[in-house]
């Protein structure tokens, strides 16, 4: 089951969520053009989905290692120096990902003391911007996890 979890959480709740929004968007068009009556809130729902999906796939490229690089002059530096530059790089990364999962803690946060709620579906906002510091968190992880391969096997 694990390993289920580890490599294919973040490709199944991905293709999930892209079914959803596709079958919404899908929908929305169909009943647009054929009636003069159109769901409202099917782009609120798809905007923030796509919110999701996007850091669900950072999340799977980060695992597998696919991220964007560029290696042209990575690849001349003496094998330290790559090792200095690589965990720059991870820091870089953790970084990122952490201020992006702190801003996403007080953005939430603060939907939820104020109980802000969506204007189409009038549902609490904190529901979709959850998902930020939740996926940013698993990002981080999965840089980690990747990065410890890498270093365990030489690969940097």
């Amino acid at each position: 089951m694990w390993n289920f979890l580890d490599r294919y959480a973040e490709e199944s709740l991905g293709a999930l969520l892209l079914a959803v929004m596709t079958g919404i968007a899908f929908t929305n068009v169909i009943v647009r053009y054929c009636t003069t009556f159109s769901f409202a809130w099917t782009e609120e729902l798809t905007i923030n989905l796509f919110v999701w999906v996007v850091l669900l796939g950072t999340a799977c490229v980060f695992r597998e290692g696919g991220n964007l690089s560029m290696t042209v002059l990575y690849a001349v530096f003496p094998r330290a120096l790559r090792l200095c530059f690589y965990c720059f790089g991870l820091l870089l990364g953790v970084l990122f990902f952490g201020a992006l999962t702190y801003f996403g803690v007080l953005e939430v946060v603060d939907e939820y003391q104020l109980e802000s709620t969506s204007e189409a579906l009038g549902i609490p906002v904190w529901w979709y911007t959850i998902a930020t510091p939740a996926f940013s968190l698993l990002v981080i992880f999965r840089m980690l996890q990747r990065s410890y391969e890498d270093l365990r096997q030489g690969v940097y």
